[in-house]
């Protein structure tokens, strides 16, 4: 079938990412997944059109809610200091985070990854900035379920240094100062809405194993917006620092 006309919210997201469909202003009905669980499909099956997965999101809009999430595949990750190019997002909505590197993977199995062994798998803790993006004409534009489909929005990430000392960091305690071509747009302590994001590393392992994923050994997980998101033009530059883990730093071309 021409990618003009796609078959399913699949096909539709691979052609766009493709560049063989422009970003429509939305989507008909029939193609609106019926539940996160399907939603969840969808990722799977846009994914092995992505290649290899070298990271996920996570994140939960308060502290007892059920956390969603996504796969991060290493074409959209970058380092410190590296400039994000300009074909990669047509939208930059520009978030501070933490992340999280696992030293040991935690692949699917039957029985459920405990709380220790999940922290125990933990290498070292960053800071980085997620860029959201979408796949539509406008930015949340769509029914929710559609953007969870569509890797939770997600378009870069920039990993910064990281350090192995991560108990002695408490993220909701951590000061997060963002600065948008040198000026300072944000200055608060805490901000994540999920607050402890351990709970999230617990659920993310045990929620990508039943989906026969796993997290692999070096994958990061980064764990919610500090600040909600800012959308920025292309050719800014973005500095983002936590009191406790430095800086994090890209050019968005």
């Amino acid at each position: 079938m021409p990618s003009s006309s796609p078959s399913s919210l699949v096909d539709l997201l691979v052609a766009i990412r493709r560049g063989d469909q422009p970003a429509p202003a939305g989507v008909d009905e029939s193609l609106v997944p019926a539940d996160m669980a399907q939603a969840y499909r969808v990722q799977d099956a846009v994914g092995r059109h992505m290649g290899p997965i070298g990271g996920w999101k996570v994140g939960a809009s308060g502290p007892d809610a059920e956390p969603a999430c996504a796969p991060i595949h290493t074409g959209t990750i970058f380092t410190d200091g590296a400039t994000v190019p300009h074909a990669l997002c047509r939208y930059l909505g520009v978030e501070a985070e933490i992340g999280y590197r696992f030293a040991r993977a935690l692949p699917p199995r039957d029985g459920e990854w405990t709380r220790d062994e999940v922290l125990d798998a933990i290498g070292t803790i960053h800071p980085v900035i997620e860029i959201l993006d979408t796949r539509f004409e406008k930015p949340s534009s769509q029914p929710a379920l559609v953007h969870a489909a569509d890797q939770q929005n997600h378009g870069a990430l920039v990993v910064g240094s990281g350090r192995a000392d991560w108990r002695a960091i408490v993220p909701q305690s951590e000061r997060v100062i963002l600065r948008i071509d040198n000026d300072v747009r944000v200055d608060r302590i805490g901000g994540n809405a999920a607050g402890d994001p351990l709970r999230m590393l617990v659920w993310l392992a045990n929620h990508a194993s039943r989906r026969g994923i796993g997290i692999g050994r070096d994958v990061i997980v980064t764990t919610g917006s500090s600040m909600g998101t800012l959308f920025v033009a292309h050719g800014t530059d973005v500095d983002v620092s936590f009191a406790g883990l430095g800086h994090v730093r890209t050019h968005l071309a």
